[in-house]
């Protein structure tokens, strides 16, 4: 959500004239915060600390702060850094422009923060990131109460679009050369809650799946609470949403699930990992777990030691539990010492690298079918590898010698046979069994990415070549 946040604001400044700058020395940069957890804020500051010579220096250029941190600290960040000449919250991503227009005529820094939403997110635009893959925004904001989230109160409560607006957004995309889109919501299974239409997430997988030229649909992150036997069967009888769950766990402990308000025990998380496997044999299971959570006993992770090893996750994100300000858990009793939360954490790494490990083992010998995308693979250059995504959303570094229809870029689509398994990814070092030229392809070679203008102001367009990003500052830097 954020990356896509990030995409709306590149579209702001490039339609209030600013152009990306090529380099560090940028005449404004915008920092995109979280506020899930406290190295969020640590790297906040860290980095306004660093910029504070470069303003000093320059005293035109401009440092603006947006998102749930700014949401969530307000007027403290001028506070804390003077040099800051814009804060703008979550609900009003579209005033960036006009808040430092502001904030240079009035010599003085401008905090704006609205408690609702001013305009939905896709109705503004957007430079998009990739020329394959995209985005698509289908609730913002959550009606769940979980203890440990400071989500609900600086997002707000869940909006919903209408399926008009969100499969307008989908067909204006596609019709631009884009593959594959993942739909966003903070809880994609509730969607429809707003206007009464329990069954319409998987009406609209469905309808996803009569796009033409639509070949890939994902969607993050559903709720167990609310995952529902439709949403399976759209899963498994829409052709193009890819075999892939991404559905936080947390705890595998009933007695932390009711501590944390998640409103599901473990016995129905392994339900619905049961039906999706049924349905789908070869789906990736990933999922999100925190360790640590206040008063979580050694019996307690033995439980979700328990669940992890009977849901058999592809991979999972697991983090050490982070005390947030304004969370009824930053105040619960029995906060659990750092060297317990540590030894926790290794054992359920150790636990669950073993199983992804087993699992991509198992891949050796299959064919996958692979969207090739820019940036995944690190070590691309010196193994000689090009990489991508399987449907299943495992990331694949492959040989791009075989049956190559000329060069292979980005967004093209190949097709090649695992060899090894490893921990993290999959090694195709055979010939490529086969390579499909794509318009995303086409488009990247020739340095363009859809600008998205919102969906109510017409079809998607696209702009000149973007330069390269600022590699400094890890914000969004215009000139």
């Amino acid at each position: 959500m954020n990356v896509h946040d990030s995409e709306r604001l590149a579209g702001l400044m490039e339609d209030a004239g600013y152009v990306r700058a090529a380099d560090d020395n940028a005449d404004i940069v915008v920092f995109n915060t979280c506020a899930v957890r406290e190295n969020a804020d640590n790297r906040l500051y860290g980095n306004l600390g660093r910029l504070r010579p470069a303003k000093d220096a320059n005293p035109g250029m401009q440092i603006a702060v947006g998102g749930c941190l700014a949401q969530k600290d307000r007027g403290e960040i001028v506070k804390r850094a003077p040099w800051v000449d814009v804060v703008f919250g979550t609900h009003n991503i579209g005033s960036l422009p006009v808040l430092l227009e502001r904030a240079r005529h009035n010599a003085e820094a401008q905090v704006e923060i609205l408690e609702s939403l001013e305009t939905f997110p896709s109705a503004l635009p957007a430079r998009r990131d990739s020329a394959h893959s995209a985005w698509v925004s289908i609730s913002v904001g959550c009606n769940n109460t979980c203890t440990f989230c400071i989500v609900p109160s600086l997002r707000g409560k869940e909006k919903d679009r209408r399926p008009g607006e969100i499969l307008a957004e989908v067909e204006a995309l596609v019709a631009e050369g884009v593959l594959e889109v993942t739909l966003l919501g903070q809880n994609v299974n509730s969607y429809g809650v707003e206007f009464g239409q329990r069954t319409a997430f998987s009406e609209l997988l469905r309808a996803c799946g009569k796009i033409e030229g639509l070949e890939r649909v994902r969607f993050t992150s559903p709720h167990p609470k609310d995952f529902t036997d439709d949403v399976i069967a759209a899963m498994a009888e829409t052709p193009n949403v890819c075999p892939q769950l991404h559905m936080p766990l947390q705890s595998g402990s009933d007695q932390v699930l009711k501590s944390m308000r998640r409103s599901y025990r473990a016995d129905r998380y392994l339900s619905i990992v049961d039906k999706v496997r049924t349905a789908l044999p070869h789906a990736a299971i990933t999922t999100d777990i925190i360790v640590g959570f206040p008063g979580e006993t050694e019996q307690d992770f033995q439980g979700t030691l328990d669940v992890v090893a009977a849901s058999r996750f592809t991979s999972a994100y697991t983090f050490q539990y982070s005390k947030r300000p304004g969370t009824p858990a930053a105040t619960m009793d029995d906060q659990l010492p750092k060297q317990v939360v540590q030894e926790r954490y290794e054992r359920l790494i150790a636990l669950q690298e073993q199983i992804s490990w087993d699992l991509n083992r198992e891949q050796e010998g299959r064919v996958v079918e692979v969207v090739v995308s820019e940036g995944e693979g690190r070590k691309d250059t010196a193994t000689r590898r090009l990489s991508g995504r399987a449907r299943d959303g495992r990331l694949v570094h492959f040989n791009p010698a075989g049956v190559v229809d000329q060069e292979i870029r980005p967004g093209d689509v190949v097709t090649t046979q695992v060899t090894y398994g490893a921990p993290h990814n999959l090694i195709a070092d055979g010939e490529l069994l086969s390579h499909r030229r794509t318009r995303a392809g086409d488009n990247w070679a020739a340095g363009r990415k859809p600008k998205t203008s919102g969906v109510t102001l017409g079809l998607p367009s696209f702009g000149a070549p973007a330069t390269p990003e600022p590699a400094a500052v890890g914000g969004c830097g215009s000139r």
